[in-house]
């Protein structure tokens, strides 16, 4: 399957991917290790062993000389495997059965065999028999196991007394005997608990070890930044982990109210969140550096994947290196910048491109040192048809002649084409990619519906990286979205408080 990997097994990187889930497996082997005990302590039934060992003389007389007594031996030997052969013949346990019946009533023995017309099944008596030779003697074991020890013992002693009979009238030549006889053994052999218990720990973590390497083998979505640039021939803008925040909540006194929005100026922010949107920040000016227009675009293939809020810190990293920088929130179907930044959304890009307001009264100036913020505006009938009209051109051309850099939060290319209608008012775009979620195959239709647009793609981002550093999680987001006709609710109606409080990645 081509999921954007080479498929060839990386035994060091299959390693690495057993100790990240060795929780699962640990919980795989305690389950199957609990069901083989419990199975095997309250449901499999208890069984009872019994033997008796027999020996073959190839003929009776005992006055012969020592030369044919070792022949006697040497030809008993060869008998043996003729012997075994016919003490596993329907008609001797047929006999045996006759014999078991005269000693047991039937209610016992039809716990431990198979009944039909009255009589015992002989390939149900047979399964509870082993009969086998003893290495370089002329003696056969028999072993019975049954659920009852004194049945056990009684078949050992039928099939001796039945044998000779039977290898009389089968082969003719010599005999078989016993010395003792078999005895009742009280003691269970099987179920051995501890044995099953093992085994079926051993079987959970199989299994667990299956499932895991099955599951990842044909994982189809992006965790490498390396397969991003090796399939598209695209740069790698960056790379975001994540980090959980209710910890540093709880430091700084807050109740923490599970994955949210934040951005760069806020608190507890760890070292390698900011360091990776410096690192972005360079890589963004770079990329833009032989263009005149520095206007870039940012989208995500489908929603969840984490762009709004990577243009909200890309957009603050740049204002932190004392650029002048404009957020334009360009999502006009689900706007959430307003959200991050706290801003009001009573007018902003729709009103602006509609000539409603004037551009300069829907920009929202010095929301942080160097960065003003256009947030969408009022949700407008016809996103597509404003965001590609004469009046967004000169727009967006004026403003790039004031500020040193604007970024475009658009919407996921996969779901509307409204980000596409851009593709010449702006530098060009990036595609954010989050860890884990993002598909191949919805990046291979974005990259169709990019291409089909003309519009240049700058490269990648992999947000939302999950990794550890020094014990610490990235940080995650959560944002809401829908769009009509992908299985999300995209209707043009006002937001809820509770959709306004709602989070975006």
């Amino acid at each position: 399957m081509d999921n954007g990997k080479d498929n060839t097994i990386d035994l060091k990187a299959m390693l690495l991917l057993f100790l990240e889930k060795f929780w699962i497996i640990l919980i795989a082997m305690a389950v199957g290790g609990a069901a083989a005990f419990g199975y095997s302590k309250y449901v499999l039934p208890l069984e009872y062993s019994s033997h008796i060992s027999m020996y073959v003389q190839s003929y009776t007389n005992t006055s012969i000389s020592t030369e044919d007594q070792q022949n006697n031996i040497s030809n008993s030997k060869q008998l043996i495997n003729t012997y075994v052969e016919v003490l596993k013949d329907d008609a001797v346990m047929r006999a045996v059965g006759s014999e078991l019946q005269k000693m047991f009533s039937d209610e016992v023995l039809q716990n431990c065999f198979r009944f039909e017309n009255g009589a015992i099944v002989p390939s149900s008596l047979k399964g509870t028999i082993q009969i086998k030779s003893v290495t370089d003697t002329s003696a056969l074991n028999v072993q019975t196991t049954t659920k009852d020890p004194e049945v056990a013992a009684a078949i050992c002693n039928a099939l001796a007394v039945v044998a000779p009979e039977f290898i009389e009238e089968a082969v003719g030549v010599g005999s078989i005997s016993t010395i003792d006889t078999a005895h009742a053994n009280k003691n269970p052999v099987a179920p051995n608990t501890m044995k099953n218990t093992a085994i079926g720990m051993l079987a959970g973590m199989m299994l667990a070890m299956l499932v895991i390497f099955l599951v990842d083998f044909f994982d189809n979505t992006v965790k490498q930044t390396e397969m991003l640039s090796e399939r598209y021939s695209k740069a790698i803008i960056g790379a975001v982990p994540m980090v959980e925040l209710g910890r540093a909540k709880k430091k700084a006194g807050k109740k923490s109210q599970g994955p949210a929005q934040v951005h760069l100026t806020d608190a507890n922010i760890p070292f390698p969140i900011v360091e990776s949107y410096k690192l972005i920040r360079t890589n963004i000016t770079f990329a833009l550096s032989t263009y005149e227009k520095k206007i870039l675009a940012i989208s995500s293939a489908n929603p969840n994947e984490g762009k709004s809020t990577i243009s909200a810190n890309i957009a603050i990293a740049a204002a932190q290196s004392g650029n002048s920088v404009l957020l334009i929130d360009a999502d006009m179907r689900k706007p959430v910048q307003h959200t991050i930044f706290k801003l009001k959304n009573k007018r902003g890009l729709s009103s602006a491109i509609s000539k409603i307001d004037s551009v300069d009264s829907c920009i929202q100036k010095s929301v942080m040192e160097n960065l003003d913020v256009m947030t969408a505006g009022p949700i407008p009938p016809n996103p597509s048809e404003l965001l590609s009209s004469a009046a967004a051109a000169e727009m967006f051309d004026a403003l790039s002649k004031r500020y040193a850099l604007i970024i475009v939060d658009l919407p996921p290319v996969c779901v509307v084409s409204d980000a596409l209608t851009l593709s010449g008012n702006v530098a060009g775009m990036v595609m954010v990619a989050k860890y884990g979620e993002t598909t191949f195959d919805a990046l291979e239709e974005a990259m169709r519906r990019i291409d089909q647009a003309n519009m240049n793609l700058l490269g990648f981002i992999l947000g939302q990286i999950e990794t550890k550093h020094h014990g610490a999680k990235y940080y995650s987001y959560k944002h809401k979205y829908g769009y009509d006709g992908h299985g999300y609710d995209y209707a043009y109606h006002e937001k809820s408080a509770t959709e306004e409080s709602e989070t975006s990645c």
